[in-house]
Formats: C-alpha cells, sequence, structure tokens
C-alpha cells in the first residue's frame, strides 16, 4: 500500500489532500465529514474583516450616538471573533487531523491580537488569506508589497504557530514575494487564491458576483507558479490551490513541488467522499509508476528537475498556432 503522508507546515499528515478554507469547513459537524472523507488537514472557514467591519456599520447607521456606535461595533466583532474562536477548539477535540485557522483581512494592523487568540484556542497553524486591492495609482508596486511584508513581520512576534500567506496570482514577480515572505519566517504560501470579481447584469444595470467556483483550466497557472517557486524558494512550503478538480491534478501539482493540494470546488460539486476518489487515482498511479511514498515524485517535474526548464517560461504561443493557418 502506498505512503501518503507528508508534512506541511511542519505538521505531519497522512495524505497532502486539504479541504480548503469555505463552507465546508465552517461548522464541527463539517470538519468531520472531512476527516471521514480522507482529508489530510483542513483549514476553517476564514472569519472576514471585510464582513466584521461591514456589519459592524450597518448596525451602527441606525444610532446617532457615537458611544452607541462603538458600542455595537465592539459587540460585533467580540462575538464574531468569539464564535470563531470556539469552532477552532471544539473543532480540535472532535478530530484527530490538523486544523489550520484562516484570517481573511484587508489591511496590516487589524489581526495581530486576533492572531494571538487563534493560537490559545489551539489551531494548529494560521493562513493568512489577504488581499489589499492596488486601486491608488498615486501608489507604487512596492509599497502595496511592502503591506504584505509588514503583516507577516508582526504576525511573527505573537505567535510560534506556523504561518502560511494564500496569495493571489496578480503580483508581478510572485517569486520575489515568495522569497521575502521566507525571509521573514513564513513558514508556507498557497498558490493561489480565488477572489470576488465583478460582472455586470446588463439588464438589471447591477454589479454581480462571477462564477465562484474554479476552472480544471486554473490549474495551468497554478501549476506553473508552483513547479518556479518550488525549485527557487526551496525552503518555503507550498500549498497548491484553484484548479484542483480531480486525482490527476493533484499528482500534477505534487510533481510540480507542492507539499500538499488544497481542494475546494471540487468537493462543493461531488461531495467530500469525492476526495476517497482522489485519492484512490493518486496511489494507483503511484503503483503504476513504482513509488512507494509521496516524498519519492515530489517535485520531479518542478522547474529545476525536467530537462528543459524555458517550458515554464514560455508565454507566448506562436509556436502552436503556426500550423494552424
Amino acid at each position: 500500500m502506498a505512503n501518503l503522508e507528508t508534512t506541511y507546515l511542519g505538521l505531519k499528515l497522512r495524505n497532502p489532500l486539504i479541504v480548503s478554507s469555505s463552507g465546508l469547513t465552517s461548522s464541527v459537524e463539517r470538519v468531520k465529514k472531512a476527516e471521514a472523507a480522507g482529508a489530510g488537514a483542513v483549514v476553517l472557514k476564514s472569519l472576514f474583516e471585510e464582513q466584521i467591519l461591514h456589519e459592524a456599520g450597518s448596525l451602527s447607521v441606525s444610532s446617532d450616538y457615537p458611544e452607541a456606535i462603538d458600542y455595537l461595533q465592539a459587540y460585533v466583532t467580540s462575538n464574531n471573533v468569539e464564535n470563531y474562536l470556539n469552532l477552532i477548539s471544539e473543532a480540535k477535540k472532535a478530530v484527530s487531523i490538523p486544523v489550520i485557522a484562516s484570517i481573511n483581512c484587508m489591511s496590516a494592523s487589524k489581526w495581530i491580537d486576533f492572531a494571538a487568540k487563534i493560537q490559545e484556542a489551539g489551531a494548529d497553524a494560521i493562513e493568512v488569506n489577504v488581499f489589499i486591492l492596488p486601486n491608488d495609482p498615486k501608489m507604487t508596486t512596492e509599497s502595496y508589497e511592502e503591506l504584505y511584508y509588514v503583516l507577516a513581520e508582526k504576525l511573527k512576534k505573537v505567535v510560534t504557530i506556523p504561518i502560511a500567506f494564500k496569495l493571489g496570482a496578480h503580483f508581478t514577480n510572485p517569486l520575489r514575494i515568495v522569497e521575502q515572505l521566507w525571509y521573514r519566517k513564513v513558514e508556507g504560501v498557497v498558490l493561489f487564491n480565488r477572489f470576488f470579481e465583478p460582472d455586470f447584469d446588463i439588464e438589471k444595470m447591477r454589479v454581480v458576483s462571477t462564477e465562484v467556483f474554479s476552472n480544471p483550466s486554473d490549474l495551468r497557472n497554478t501549476l506553473r507558479w508552483v513547479g518556479m517557486a518550488a525549485e527557487k524558494v526551496k525552503n518555503i512550503d507550498i500549498s497548491a490551490s484553484t484548479g484542483v478538480h480531480n486525482g490527476e491534478a493533484a499528482v500534477k501539482l505534487l510533481l510540480a513541488g507542492a507539499s500538499t493540494v488544497q481542494v475546494c470546488s471540487a468537493l462543493y460539486k461531488n461531495g467530500p467522499e469525492y476526495l476517497k476518489e482522489m485519492l484512490a487515482y493518486i496511489e494507483t498511479w503511484m503503483k503504476s509508476k513504482g513509488y512507494t511514498s509521496v516524498n519519492q515524485f515530489r517535485g520531479a517535474m518542478s522547474y529545476g528537475k525536467i530537462g528543459d526548464p524555458a517550458v515554464y517560461e514560455r508565454s507566448q504561443f506562436m509556436k502552436y498556432y503556426s500550423s494552424h493557418e
């Protein structure tokens, strides 16, 4: 029988499949279902800074008293945080797999104290889900990137459990971001996050959300950057995310050098039990290639291991379109 054990953020996992932060991990019962289906670990659904601020703001609109506004904002924040901390502690009691908490923040200042409370609640690690929208033409690229580094430095001062930054794919140089986070002693990165993207309903003339689930084709971008980051920033753990819809995709990302693979959209479409099918595929593939452990093939097709690493850098289609007049 194949050995699927792996390590991620210093944690021992029975296999590399992680149920990513979502409604699939929003309650203790759902976390238990993920464990029963075979998950190696879970990332709890994030508590959103944006959501708390919105709720606090909505409640305060009805009051003309500054003291009441302050009270309402503090009450909403405290209750959301307390509920989340309870979810962490109860999930840790209910399952034996690692439980990773998730912070979804918009700034580099709001969540430092909250991170310390997450550690006290018993989380095995923290996934920092942060996206600071570059909406000011007067700010430089470097100044936006610096906000991520400041957040990392502040977090490392208040917690001792491992931290992973879940990054978007929109940086000019993702490899530099990964390397700079490693310099700041961040143990891992998740490549990549999916964000809300607007669309227009031209009949009702309003802004709506686009498709929330990933597509299998999204894997290509993840594959490229995982394969390059695994070679160029070797001492940081990489969890691959976005576009993972079957066991074959998971194998590809492990070959690229990922320590773990996060699954979400495929489980929404097929149910948590689909994890068993994905794990069975990985085992069958390993047996067909003569591998007995994940460590034997992880990174075998990363940027530094393949014969022609330039294929990772190729970005134009001229070669492929030339035969299609």
